[in-house]
């Protein structure tokens, strides 16, 4: 795991200049310079127009173009995304799906190609029917292994989503990036299951950093939002244009409750990846497990890519129980842990992922997000759900 994932306050880097952790970068993210007698977070701008006498310049002139909130919201995710980097732009979204759709069809047009992963979230089949509708080839190729090299001759767009959801596979991102940058391709990474404290993409090479705010970026189960960050003016101009076309905006007060809930992701995803590993530690001890997947774990056979560009590993940890029944009587056992879809929040939440379809995973197969409570409170509630759930 990166070093810098140990940056908790002010210091300095290697050169002597100041450099600030995750921590402090978290709290202070996108606030306003100080003014006396304001709020430290100003709150949300409710306005569908402005006052806009004369010609229309200046930042805001109507509610589905830009919104003040919008702005401190952007401005916070792009320090945690590309801290130091002034040449990245950031756009946030009504939904994660609404930030995906946006860069897939924004730079995509007929005849081109695009590469998806073959194992990733399980809207991405919908998304590739209507590509292929639009005209547009899709090739598809799992996560592990970096299999969607052997996919990219002619490509207009790689799509990498890692960790993969709910497999937890990992790819390398600096050789996919390369490898796709050499035939002229973009790159876009799904960063949803890392957020920026556990990786950062468009440090990694990508184009477009994508992910869906819903989950452990804001971390209450409350929002629904999505965001991109890119660090290509040309196409991020795309983008823009493609959410003024759609309209997929988010409203003022999901977006200064996810700014509000950026101030404690370093405290939440810290304490949730501990956890985690603890968790999976412990359920790597029971023979009615098999599958576990978390990339923390030495043995995992994602850790090695992961540890090289991942500074944390993430709040989900996968298996696979010995039948869906099993599973079913498992999470209805669990106390502290809820039966939910999603991940990230600060609640426990775990599902039987083989109730939706769409995932290629065993019946049995349980995807489990690691909230904030007590680590050994955690881990007792599982096992025993272990115990009492056996036929």
């Amino acid at each position: 795991m990166s070093d810098s994932a140990t940056n908790d306050g002010f210091g300095t880097d290697e050169d002597g200049r100041p450099h600030t952790g995750d921590g402090t970068r978290a709290v202070r993210a996108g606030l306003p310079e100080p003014v006396k007698h304001e709020p430290t977070l100003p709150g949300p701008v409710f306005a569908a127009h402005f006052h806009l006498p004369g010609e229309p310049t200046g930042p805001y002139t109507y509610g589905r173009d830009e919104n003040p909130t919008w702005t401190r919201l952007e401005s916070a995710i792009g320090e945690l995304e590309a801290p130091g980097r002034d040449d990245v732009e950031t756009l946030v979204f009504a939904s994660g799906m609404a930030a995906i759709s946006a860069v897939l069809f924004s730079q995509l047009r007929a005849g081109d190609v695009a590469v998806l992963p073959e194992d990733g979230y399980q809207v991405l089949p919908l998304v590739r029917a209507q590509l292929e509708a639009y005209g547009i080839e899709v090739r598809t190729a799992p996560t592990g292994g970096d299999a969607q090299l052997g996919a990219l001759d002619g490509a207009k767009l790689l799509w990498i989503e890692t960790p993969s959801n709910p497999g937890l596979d990992v790819c390398d991102v600096r050789r996919l990036a390369e490898a796709a940058h050499a035939r002229g391709a973009l790159v876009a990474v799904d960063n949803t299951l890392a957020t920026p404290l556990g990786q950062r993409p468009l440090e990694l090479g990508a184009d477009f950093s994508v992910a869906s705010g819903t989950k452990q970026l804001t971390g209450h189960g409350d929002v629904l939002l999505g965001y991109v960050a890119g660090r290509d003016a040309a196409a991020m101009s795309a983008v823009r244009r493609w959410r003024k076309i759609v309209g997929a905006i988010p409203g003022p007060m999901e977006a200064w409750l996810a700014h509000r809930s950026i101030a404690t992701l370093q405290l939440r995803v810290d304490r949730q990846n501990a956890t985690a590993l603890k968790v999976a530690e412990a359920l790597r001890t029971r023979p009615e497990v098999t599958g576990l997947r978390y990339p923390g774990l030495p043995d995992d056979p994602s850790h090695r890519i992961a540890s090289q560009q991942m500074l944390r590993y993430g709040c989900v940890v996968s298996f696979t129980l010995p039948s869906r029944a099993r599973a079913d009587r498992f999470l209805e056992t669990l106390r502290l842990v809820e039966g939910a879809t999603s991940f990230g929040g600060v609640r426990s939440t775990a599902e039987r992922r083989g109730r939706w379809g769409g995932d290629a995973v065993p019946e049995g197969f349980v995807r489990l997000s690691v909230g904030a409570e007590d680590p050994e409170d955690l881990v007792a509630d599982l096992l025993r759900a272990l115990e009492e759930s056996a036929d």
